[in-house]
């Protein structure tokens, strides 16, 4: 031996000792790259506070992982001056979540990666059955089939259901607009379905309109936001969802947010939890169809009122016929009269949340999303009237821009043991 140390081993002790600096660093490095807030290696190194080398072996030790992708070549904008940082993305062809979710008019079941990527969809069901073990087990076997068609690796699952899911239980313990008994044992037999099912990883459940300002959150609207309201109905009902600090608010059980029980119309609909004029049957899409004189079809609840409000505010569409736009025009007024109704019993119930959580945005989802869209000022209007804050400091309302968000956020729930710590969650 001629006692020179060899330069090989001498580097490979040096990558190990900055690997092991930076393995706490796994996990917030992964969630910025899965927010799409560090888009390169340098973003990473300032963000994390770490050195360029030690964001270098982080990077390096998540694309092992098959978690992200790094271009080490990318090209110089225009006009820059030196050399490029590396690039980050998501692996497209990385694992993925199996993501649930059951809904009044039925269920659907989605493969979704990093990023809130969603990468297979499997057909929604039009009926829920009575028994949750039968919905969840049929919606689990569906997300099983699309596992075994792209041959995916599966990190966790994830389910949204409309009700309150109780904590530590897990039980949904008011399925006001399902079947299902209150505090059926979602949690329990979801896990069960999936661990059956041969699908590895943890499962969870929880409230689909938490699930969607989750999603939100970190990859629609609300990124940035950094005390996020979200209040949204979706096919029946209404829910309401805060995020504090970047953290998801559910409260000491689960069971924060429930803006559906606030009054908004004293001499208004009787409501499912014994009071009367709620938010959750004033403003939702069933709602929405009685206030304009019409009969529930057998499209979907939300499908038939997203239509019906469309064409009460943009009229006939381009090139229809005369007989077609007679149709069409004919119920405007009393459809024009209960969008207004609904948009003004909606910016009542906001204002009045507004003036208890000071939010800093508001999102707003299914129907809800719509009213805004057709009607933004009357809704921001009428918010700004009634709330505390609401004429010196407006808050900004803004639609939810993310598909199935609700999907997204189930993903999340099991993404989220993998953006703690990746190398224990899959190393």
């Amino acid at each position: 031996m001629n006692g020179k140390a060899d330069p090989r081993a001498a580097g490979e002790v040096t990558t190990r000792t900055r690997l092991e600096r930076g393995r706490g660093a796994l996990g917030p490095a992964l969630e910025l790259v899965h927010t799409g807030r560090a888009p390169t290696r340098a973003v990473l190194t300032a963000e994390l506070g770490v050195t360029r080398a030690t964001a270098g072996a982080v990077a390096a030790e998540l694309e092992a992982l098959g978690l992200i992708r790094i271009d080490a070549r990318p090209s110089a904008a225009a006009g820059s001056q030196g050399r490029p940082s590396h690039r980050l993305s998501v692996a497209e062809e990385g694992p993925v979540a199996l993501a649930a979710q059951v809904h009044a008019d039925g269920f659907r079941a989605a493969l979704v990666g990093l990023g809130g990527r969603t990468v297979a969809t499997a057909p929604g069901c039009e009926t829920v059955d009575a028994d949750p073990a039968q919905v969840i087990g049929s919606v689990v076997d569906a997300g099983a089939q699309l596992l075994r068609e792209t041959g995916r690796r599966c990190v966790g699952a994830g389910l949204a259901v409309p009700s309150a899911v109780a904590e530590p239980e897990g039980t949904a313990l008011n399925p006001l607009h399902l079947a299902w008994p209150a505090g059926a044992q979602v949690r329990e037999i979801f896990t069960e379905r999936v661990r059956a099912a041969g699908i590895e990883g943890p499962a969870f459940a929880g409230n689909d309109v938490n699930l969607a300002a989750l999603a939100e959150h970190r990859h629609g609207a609300g990124r940035g936001a950094r005390d996020l309201l979200c209040v949204a109905t979706g096919h029946r009902g209404v829910g309401g969802a805060l995020v504090l600090d970047g953290r998801l608010h559910t409260g000491s059980s689960g069971l924060a947010l429930e803006v559906g029980h606030l009054t908004v119309n004293p001499e208004g609909r009787p409501c499912h939890c014994g009071g009367r004029g709620c938010l959750d049957v004033e403003t939702d899409p069933l709602a929405f169809l009685a206030e304009a004189g019409r009969e529930p079809g057998p499209e979907g609840l939300l499908v038939q009122a997203r239509a019906l409000l469309r064409d009460a505010y943009a009229g006939p569409a381009a090139g229809a016929g005369a007989a077609d736009s007679a149709v069409r025009s004919a119920g405007h007024p009393a459809v024009r009269s209960a969008a207004e109704a609904l948009i003004d019993r909606l910016g009542l119930g906001l204002a009045g949340l507004v003036n208890i959580l000071n939010p800093d945005r508001i999102i707003l989802g299914g129907l809800h999303r719509a009213l805004l869209e057709a009607d933004p000022e009357r809704l921001r209007a009428v918010v700004a009237d009634r709330s505390l804050w609401g004429r010196s400091g407006s808050v900004p309302i803004l639609a939810c821009t993310l598909d199935h968000n609700s999907l997204v956020g189930a993903a999340e729930l099991a993404w989220q043991p993998v953006l703690d710590d990746p190398l224990g969650a899959l190393g």
